[in-house]
């Protein structure tokens, strides 16, 4: 686990972003970072408490995965990209079931860490590939790049979410707010229609009496 874990969980949690269904906008950053990085499989991918969940997955039909096949839950423990030449001599993916599984068959990995800005990792923007092999610099950049703009569109999100909620609030209490100037108008004119009344009766009270 992450030495932060339950502040990342709940950093991930706040972003609202678990669970939703796929936008192009988060597609179009994975299938750029394939076509970059010559790989067949590219995932946005958030490590949650007991899985990894896939906002993005080109190139695999899956839309989550248990933690003993996560990768990136190794990456998130580091502030830089983890890449894995062959995923068979590591001993942290050696014994992953993800490299006998037949449609992954993974072999390299690589994956950048996605922070929320106080820089806790959420997950990755990561690509796989079925041999083993290694990014160059122009790859590795770019890889690094699409994953700070991965984090930028969440943030720009949650910003906007959280503008939202406070334009409800503010609405809501500009409602309750009327409703109760619109009672204290009520209420001022039932004062004033009663008032008027007791001192119509107070006027008209001595002619009754001297009649």
């Amino acid at each position: 686990p992450h030495p932060r874990e339950n502040d990342r969980l709940n950093a991930l949690l706040a972003f609202d972003i678990l669970d939703t269904p796929s936008e192009r906008e988060f597609d179009d950053i994975a299938s750029l970072a394939a076509v970059i990085c010559e790989a067949p499989i590219a995932l946005i991918s958030f490590v949650d408490r007991d899985r990894q969940w896939f906002k993005s997955h080109i190139g695999v039909d899956v839309d989550e995965t248990p933690l003993n096949k996560s990768v990136c839950s190794h990456a998130i423990l580091q502030d830089e990209m983890l890449i894995i030449p062959d995923v068979t001599q590591d001993p942290r993916t050696r014994d992953n079931p993800l490299i006998a599984d037949v449609d992954v068959s993974m072999r390299f990995y690589a994956g950048m860490p996605l922070l929320d800005e106080s820089g806790l990792p959420l997950g990755t923007l990561c690509i796989l590939d079925r041999v083993p092999r290694d990014l160059d610099a122009r790859q590795r950049d770019a890889l690094a790049l699409l994953a700070r703009q991965v984090s930028r569109e969440l943030q720009m999100r949650k910003t906007l979410a959280e503008t939202r909620r406070i334009a409800r609030e503010l609405k809501e209490k500009s409602e309750t707010l009327t409703q109760a100037l619109e009672m204290q108008q009520t209420l001022k004119e039932e004062i004033d229609h009663r008032v008027k009344t007791v001192s119509y009766t107070h006027l008209t009270l001595p002619t009754i009496c001297s009649v």
